[in-house]
């Protein structure tokens, strides 16, 4: 009797339709379509880029379609299943033209006065605000196929594909897999100008790493929508409420209504030309003051921009003590970068979101000046990982839904399967190249086998101890062996923290190796299988080298540190290749090895900087500002039989400079000095590249062991476009290549009198006749990870072995 008391609703079925409809030729968008689901009262209209969703849970049959001056269309449905329709209409009867001359848009009226007042609306022009910050984030696999579910390798993990979220019919469905929770408190001050942050509470499922919990504050993600450009995935995106917004963007006046007791303009945007770096969406605006109230925007769908499939971005904002501040923020990235199987079509993704709320302003009542720090700038308080969940509870500003609640236990379930273990080792080895085995590392692989000329087949075998071993010292080494040489190269070393808060570290090392002298800082060592299988030339030019090395380095604040450190270096020429003096004037003879000892001071200087860190290595993920860096030798003759007294200098600016539309500019600089008369191999000898990799940092057209110099300077250039130009290009533009171009100069000059120690050898040469230069253009973004350079060499031509033209190639992962 009660079930049959029930309304009919209650039983039934949800018909939801989804679709583009765009002009049957050519093929633009339609908005504000009519869209009406046959014999319901569901209803709408299709948005700027010509989408539209309606849904009913009436029963119904079809869908109709409607627009003024085109045919009407009318298309069977599946009641009661979520359908994809995508429609082009057709024109009908041509309509007399009407002309309407009007004023001015009125959007563009109403945005102009958005512009006019963003300095007095931009929180970032206030003397000092504060604010407790509540920011959630989460993972999760989206679109997950059943062919992906029933595989037998993830039979363990069956038990995860039971908490799939369906409920939201504007979404795929998904499954929570990773999520992390911070608490934090936020100051700003506007002369000078500082932000600091203190992470008072960190929770992530699986992982305790205070550089992760970082990133998980308000600093480091923080969009401020009044600035002119924004940063999303190291891409700038021009904003709606740019100074130069009218340049790349159309706007639509489309309501004005009232939100929260202030009445506001709706603007609707979209992009003027298509792939730029720009996005889609509305604003709301304060009819008074003319601040954003409120702002849904989404990154272009036909952006240049790799791996995202889509976004939606939600921020609103309130009035505090005559001070617009935001007061929460909803962020969804759906991420899609590979098909997991050739044989299912469907591409499994992930859904990244971010949750942020805000409360507790304050608004110019600065802290005392000796509160705010210019570099320590972000902290992760000690106990931020140890809160429990009543402190949670209580101190959240949302709580909980329910598959969140379960996702801490799910985690912890997972990782203690075996299979997880090994799925997480297998990723580890991929990116590390080390594969962990309780107490020790093995690794890395890239460098067991190896081949050249000299050694013949190289077999290396080494590693380092994990952090289940300590996680405040570190013992390290290798084994190597050449088949053609026959003899044994090995390496012994560690290192340990002093101390972590400041990051203090000693490191002692010694090995017995061969090395190319000259090489760039980022060229694959000797024995990579890589460098071996793309050489260009047999490499026979490898020198002896044993060496002693011990440091201490110590970061005095984030992005500043310094390294001192002892080198004591014994080498000697290998093969056919010697070190040749001039014994009298008739008669030569070979020195049979170099043996220097020197102290180095290196000193970093990078503003603002963010790491991910390890236990002991970290990878910088960039700054802002430009990078300096400085390091000086002083070589100590009969230091440890040390042959020679002398001091260097090297000096490096690096930096990269946003160019909106047109991409960005990357540019190093760099100055080098030896004082003291010095043997060749002393000397700067420069890092040329005799593979078919492109390297970045080394003369992509320059042999090695071919130019040296005891004094020189360089610089880099290189332009990244963006697709600046290929988008504009139809056939082109699918897919989305972009354009790279740049240049390398180096002058230098050497003491001649160098020669009178060594005698150079015949491809060696300094760089006396004029500056070295090589130019390059080049395709990035090829299936999203490939980049392909053309190399032309400009001078020294001449020179044996010069290559004036070379097609070298690169893998390159980025957004």
């Amino acid at each position: 009797m009660l079930m049959l008391a029930l309304p009919p609703s209650c039983f039934a079925q949800t018909t939801k339709v989804s679709g583009k409809i765009v002009d049957a030729i050519t093929r633009e968008p339609l908005p504000f379509v009519n869209v009406l689901l046959k014999g319901t009262k569901a209803a709408g209209a299709s948005d700027i880029e010509g989408n539209y969703t309606v849904s009913t849970s009436e029963k119904c049959d079809s869908i109709i379609i409607s627009f003024v001056g085109y045919n009407r269309v009318v298309r069977a449905i599946k009641y009661g299943a979520t359908q994809e329709i995508n429609i082009g209409l057709t024109q009908g009867v041509d309509l007399v033209t009407v002309e309407v001359r009007p004023g001015e848009n009125p959007a563009h009226r109403i945005l102009r006065k958005i512009i006019a007042n963003k300095d007095k609306n931009d929180s970032e022009e206030l003397n000092a605000y504060e604010y407790e910050a509540y920011n959630k984030i989460e993972f999760d696999l989206n679109n997950i196929p059943d062919e992906f579910k029933n595989k037998k390798l993830l039979q363990p993990f069956s038990f995860i594909f039971d908490n799939i979220d369906s409920s939201n019919v504007r979404e795929k469905p998904y499954l929570p897999v990773f999520m992390t929770e911070s608490l934090s408190e936020y100051y700003y001050r506007k002369s000078p100008k500082t932000h600091n942050e203190i992470i008072k509470a960190s929770k992530v499922a699986g992982l305790e790493n205070a550089s992760v919990s970082q990133f998980m504050g308000d600093m480091y993600q923080k969009v401020n929508i009044y600035d002119n450009t924004i940063i999303v995935f190291s891409k700038t995106f021009i904003s709606p409420i740019s100074d130069n917004a009218l340049f790349f963007y159309k706007f639509y006046l489309i309501d004005s209504m009232e939100i929260d007791g202030h009445k506001c303009y709706q603007l609707q945007f979209k992009p003027k030309r298509k792939q730029e770096l720009t996005f889609t969406g509305n604003l709301w605006a304060a009819d008074s003051s003319f601040a954003i109230k409120q702002i849904e925007m989404s990154i272009a769908t036909d952006a240049n921009i790799n791996f995202i499939n889509s976004t939606a971005v939600v921020q609103t904002y309130t009035n505090v003590d005559n001070a617009w501040m935001m007061q929460k923020e909803r962020l969804i990235i759906d991420f899609n970068p590979f098909p997991i199987d050739q044989k299912v079509k469907s591409l499994m993704g992930v859904y990244g979101r971010k949750t942020a709320s805000y409360n507790n302003f304050k608004i110019n009542k600065p802290e005392e000046d000796k509160f705010y720090s210019l570099t320590d700038n972000l902290k992760v308080a000690d106990d931020a990982f140890n809160k429990t969940d009543d402190f949670w509870n209580q101190k959240r500003h949302d709580s909980l839904s329910k598959n969140e609640k379960e996702i801490y236990h799910m985690v912890d379930t997972l990782q203690s399967l075996p299979i997880y273990r090994t799925w997480v080792d297998i990723i580890q080895l991929f990116v590390t190249g080390y594969k962990t085995k309780g107490n020790f590392e093995y690794g890395p692989y890239y460098n067991i086998y190896s081949f050249n000329e000299i050694e013949g087949q190289r077999f290396r075998f080494g590693g380092r101890t994990s952090d289940k071993f300590s996680k405040w010292y570190e013992l390290s080494g290798y084994v190597a062996f050449g088949t053609r040489d026959e003899r044994l190269k090995y390496s012994l070393g560690m290192r340990c923290f002093l101390e972590k808060k400041p990051r203090t570290l000693v490191g002692m090392y010694y090995k017995n190796d061969n090395e190319i002298l000259g090489q760039s800082q980022n060229g694959f060592t000797t024995d990579n299988i890589l460098a071996s299988l793309f050489r260009i030339t047999p490499l026979r030019n490898l020198t002896s080298v044993k060496q002693v090395n011990a440091y201490i380095e110590r970061e005095w604040f984030t992005g500043f540190s310094s390294k001192l450190s002892f080198f004591n270096r014994q080498m000697s020429p290998l093969a056919d290749f010697h070190y040749e003096y001039q014994k009298t004037p008739t008669k030569t003879a070979f020195k049979e090895s170099i043996t220097t000892s020197e102290v180095r001071l290196l000193t970093r200087f990078a503003f603002d900087e963010k790491y991910l860190s390890g236990t002991f290595t970290r990878a910088s993920l960039g700054t802002r500002y430009p990078v300096i860096q400085a390091q000086y030798t002083l070589g100590i003759k009969n230091l440890f039989f040390s042959d020679y007294d002398y001091q260097k200098l090297t000096v490096n600016l690096d930096d990269r400079i946003r160019i909106n539309p047109i991409g960005y500019f990357d540019y190093v600089l760099e100055y080098g000095k030896t004082w003291g008369k010095l043997p060749y191999p002393l000397m700067t000898i420069h890092g040329g590249n005799e593979t078919y990799i492109y390297d970045i940092y080394a003369y992509n057209s320059m042999n090695y062991y071919e130019f040296v110099s005891d004094e020189y300077a360089s610089l880099t250039i290189s332009h990244h476009f963006d697709g600046f130009f290929l988008n504009k290009i139809p056939l082109m533009r699918r897919l989305k290549w972009r354009e790279v171009v740049g240049g390398k100069a180096l002058i230098g000059r050497a003491n001649q009198q160098s020669n009178d120690l060594l005698i150079f050898p015949a491809f060696l040469t300094t760089l006396n006749k004029g500056p070295y230069i090589e130019t390059s253009a080049g395709i990035e973004n090829i299936f999203k990870i490939f980049r392909l350079d053309a190399v032309w060499r400009m001078s020294y031509l001449d020179n044996p072995r010069a290559i004036p033209f070379s097609i070298k190639g690169t893998l390159q992962f980025s957004f």
